[in-house]
């Protein structure tokens, strides 16, 4: 699939934002987070900034923006709508929490109840945009059980890398929240893995001769090209990615978003001060880059069956 970058850029910058939002509401309703009010407002400020930020960007994306609001309609049957619905759902409880944290200084009642209201719809959230994929039955790559956990599991780690980064700048300290990314890192990683692994060695959903009927009558070859030029169809269904490149592109997105973040998520556990700050900065940089990369490559990856009517091969 071709990948579109604002896609690319909604589901890496709201899924940030998810995890962090759910891990501060969840820090709030158990009381396992200061109650400093710096901390909340640059926390649940830059959470709702990020989310913001992934929304408007996908609008990008659509042919008729101005209609997006019918797809809210669908919810009963689309996991399109679905997400849309939760997306707008989160709002009101961050909102109510902001407030009571950093306006009010209460730690208690509606405060705590918004927090944990957040800390269920944030991930709910990434799951439906998971789902989105996950549900497609003719994409091979994305019609895969741990699709829509991987997107949960990265959102819950790059956010918790963020919470790292925030509690270093605001001097409290980040040790247990290095644990905990260091953590949600691996979990991450190891999800990550097994999906790849199962993309490569699922078999393809069809192959010309399947797609056609005409496989039980010997190989199916392709004598002429449906179309004289590229269509809208070949350009955004027919990308494809050398296996060269993917598996350059797989170890740059295990350096990045894993392997350095992890290291150096340890490391700020036991640093204190600027060291620390400059620590979990590289560690939030690297996870940045690296899950840009790797959501990259979940969409350039993806092979719809329709490229057999063009000449791409099985899918």
């Amino acid at each position: 699939m071709q990948p579109a970058y604002s896609v690319i850029l909604f589901t890496t910058a709201s899924g940030a934002g998810y995890g962090l939002l759910c891990l501060m509401g969840l820090g709030m309703a158990t009381g396992a987070l200061p109650q400093d009010r710096l901390f909340g407002l640059l926390g649940l400020g830059l959470a709702l900034a990020l989310i913001t930020l992934g929304l408007l960007s996908s609008t990008f994306h659509l042919g008729r923006p101005e209609r997006a609001w019918r797809a809210l309609s669908q919810w009963r049957s689309s996991w399109l709508s679905r997400e849309g619905v939760l997306a707008i759902a989160v709002y009101p409880p961050a909102v109510l929490l902001g407030f009571g944290w950093v306006i009010l200084g209460r730690t208690d009642g509606l405060t705590t109840i918004a927090g944990a209201a957040v800390a269920v719809l944030a991930p709910v959230t990434v799951y439906a945009t998971g789902m989105i994929y996950q549900s497609l039955p003719t994409i091979r790559q994305w019609k895969q059980p741990l699709t829509a956990p991987v997107y949960v599991a990265l959102a819950l780690a790059t956010g918790a890398v963020l919470l790292c980064l925030i509690l270093a700048v605001t001097g409290i300290g980040a040790r247990p929240a290095g644990m905990l990314a260091s953590g949600l890192l691996v979990a991450a990683g190891a999800l990550k893995i097994a999906y790849w692994r199962a993309i490569d060695l699922a078999p393809p959903l069809a192959n010309p001769g399947s797609a056609t009927g005409l496989g039980r009558f010997g190989k199916v070859h392709q004598l002429e090209s449906p179309h004289s030029q590229a269509n809208f169809v070949m350009r955004e269904m027919g990308y494809a990615v050398a296996r060269r490149h993917v598996r350059t592109l797989r170890k740059l997105v295990l350096a990045l978003l894993f392997g350095v973040p992890i290291l150096l998520s340890l490391l700020t556990s036991v640093l204190s001060g600027g060291a620390a700050v400059l620590a979990i900065l590289i560690a939030a940089m690297c996870a940045s880059i690296g899950v840009i990369v790797e959501r990259w490559l979940f969409f350039a990856e993806a092979s719809h069956v329709v490229i057999n009517f063009y000449g791409g091969g099985p899918a």
